[in-house]
């Protein structure tokens, strides 16, 4: 399949090594294991594997704790498994993207040792702040995996910031002393011939007012930070910006559009591309993730089709996506996990592969695999979901109300070993050890075994949505018009460029339904569908069977 450095054209797809391919039977994924199963990825066509961290952590949050930024954690392998899986994807015309977590550090890390050995330097490195006269944290803000986010250290009488977990102290990007530390890690992973770079949460980087929050969370006061633009460009100018083959994606929270044209933008000199995650909370209460509520259809096109037009008036690239690490799994969210599990799969993957942006394809996405089916709270491992399902108890939910949301929304979702076949563990692991986390009940029925023998599966759909891309200029470059806006179950929309045109309609449903349009289909032909026999109508009136999917060219 035809490779390109053009990431417009380009598809990433996203690999949690912990739950990848375990190599040596230990019952976690490691980097021998991804660089076993190159050749699967090969065969999907994509262009970039972004993995998520694997640097020396005591994994209170996945790795996204880190304890050092040049050294591999055991667990994982070792410097020479890196150094031979990028050579080994390089062979196949796959790039490495590296995940670097820069707005926090592991309170392990050496920096916040020395610091709170109370070395000036280094407590220079990160927040530290008095309380309140009262004896109360220096702001309300709530960390975003529950409780407070300050932390006291009664040696200094102070208390330091921690937006993420306790032991994940965050780092002071206002010190210039830290930003030559961060270009540092960069530089050296850009040598060992790291090609793409996604940063996470670095829109939170720039923090300068702290005041209590009367209204939320506190996150209004350090979202999209004051210098965050200054910064972004300095990272850019002094490491990544140097080298023209390099794509970046940061991961924005809780952002705004505004700041993502400059974040995105084709002449800001910031980022490749941003990941914006509003869409994603249509099934919450406003900005409430621990609740049961119906998926808002009607909002979830509202703001893809926003982003879509608005990031292409300022000329600037989404990265485009349903699940990731943090997610639960797409066709147990918005699609049918029963009898139209199948159409569901690949009507969802329609709708990203076709819009304007760069999409990324999570492991298992390609699948079709599914929610955890979890029964029991012991068989958690995220900090996330038991500190929640706790949270959700005290404020006066049965255990069982509470578990049920955990089952709905827990990040462990998509945790989940890879299920590579029907033997035991799903063919993860050796089967001597157990997985660090369980295996899903439906691995016999969902597996990439079955799936590459099956010409019809969500397989061989996806592989053809990503050459897709790569063949037409349209899917890369072309605009993009939302249609039937108002529909209550129709997601679609045209693309054009130049003399190219297309026209991608999905049922968002499991029942049939009518969309009725007078667009003039002279010429189209359908390219790619989800039934063996789509049919173009014949007077502007569509009628699409349940979880039907098409996409209709014209050059």
């Amino acid at each position: 399949m035809m490779k390109t450095t053009d990431f417009r054209k380009s598809t990433v797809y996203q690999i949690y090594p912990k739950s990848f391919y375990d190599s040596n039977g230990d019952g976690l994924g490691d980097l021998r294991g991804v660089i076993r199963k190159l050749d699967y990825i090969q065969e999907l066509g994509v262009d970039y594997i972004w993995m998520t961290p694997f640097f020396v952590s005591p994994q209170n949050d996945n790795g996204y704790d880190v304890e050092d930024y040049y050294n591999i954690d055991p667990r994982y392998g070792t410097m020479e498994d890196v150094e031979e899986l990028i050579r080994e994807a390089d062979k196949r015309g796959i790039r490495l993207m590296f995940d670097m977590v820069f707005n926090h550090v592991s309170s392990r890390h050496e920096w916040f040792q020395k610091a709170m050995e109370g070395d000036p330097y280094y407590k220079d490195f990160f927040f530290f702040k008095k309380g309140k006269k009262n004896g109360e944290p220096p702001t309300n803000w709530e960390s975003k995996f529950g409780g407070s986010a300050w932390e006291y250290v009664e040696k200094f009488d102070e208390y330091y910031l921690h937006l993420f977990d306790v032991t994940q102290p965050d780092l002071n990007w206002d010190n210039e002393n830290v930003r030559k530390e961060v270009q540092k890690v960069v530089l050296f992973w850009m040598g060992k011939g790291v090609k793409g770079f996604r940063f996470d949460v670095v829109n939170l980087i720039s923090k300068d007012r702290f005041e209590d929050d009367y209204e939320g969370d506190g996150r209004r006061f350090y979202t999209d930070g004051p210098n965050i633009h200054k910064y972004l460009k300095e990272l850019h100018d002094m490491t990544f910006g140097t080298d023209t083959e390099i794509i970046t994606v940061g991961e924005m929270s809780s952002t705004s559009m505004e700041n993502c044209f400059r974040y995105a933008g084709a002449d800001t000199g910031e980022l490749s591309m941003v990941f914006s995650f509003h869409h994603l909370k249509v099934d919450f209460m406003g900005n409430e993730k621990w609740v049961l509520v119906p998926a808002d259809f009607g909002k979830l096109k509202q703001i893809l089709f926003d982003w879509q037009t608005g990031m292409e008036q300022h000329n600037a690239w989404n990265a485009v996506f349903w699940c990731n690490h943090d997610q639960p799994r797409v066709v147990s969210r918005f699609g049918d996990e029963g009898r139209y599990w199948k159409e569901s799969a690949k009507m969802l993957g329609t709708i990203i592969h076709m819009l304007r942006g760069t999409p990324y394809v999570y492991q298992g996405e390609e699948i079709g695999m599914t929610n955890a089916k979890f029964t029991d709270i012991t068989q958690y491992r995220d900090v996330e979901s038991i500190n929640h399902y706790r949270i959700l108890q005290d404020k006066g939910l049965s255990a069982s109300d509470a578990f049920r949301i955990i089952q709905v929304h827990s990040r462990d979702n998509g945790r989940t070993p890879m299920q590579w076949d029907d033997t035991p563990n799903a063919g993860f692991t050796d089967g001597t050890t157990e997985p660090w986390i369980g295996v899903t009940p439906n691995y016999t029925e969902i597996n990439a075994k079955q799936q590459l023998e099956d010409e019809d599966s969500i397989f061989h759909y996806y592989q053809k949505l990503i050459r897709i891309r790569k063949e037409l200029d349209v899917v890369a470059y072309g605009d993009i018009t939302p249609l039937a806006q108002e529909h209550p179950s129709v997601f679609a929309y045209k693309r054009h460029y130049q003399n190219e045109n297309m026209i991608v309609v999905n049922n968002f449903y499991g029942k049939e339904t009518e969309w009725k349009t007078d667009m003039d289909l002279t010429g189209y032909q359908c390219i790619l569908g989800n039934y063996k026999d789509a049919a173009m109508p014949e007077t502007g009136k569509w009628t699409l069977r349940p979880y039907e999917s098409m996409i209709w060219y014209k050059k």
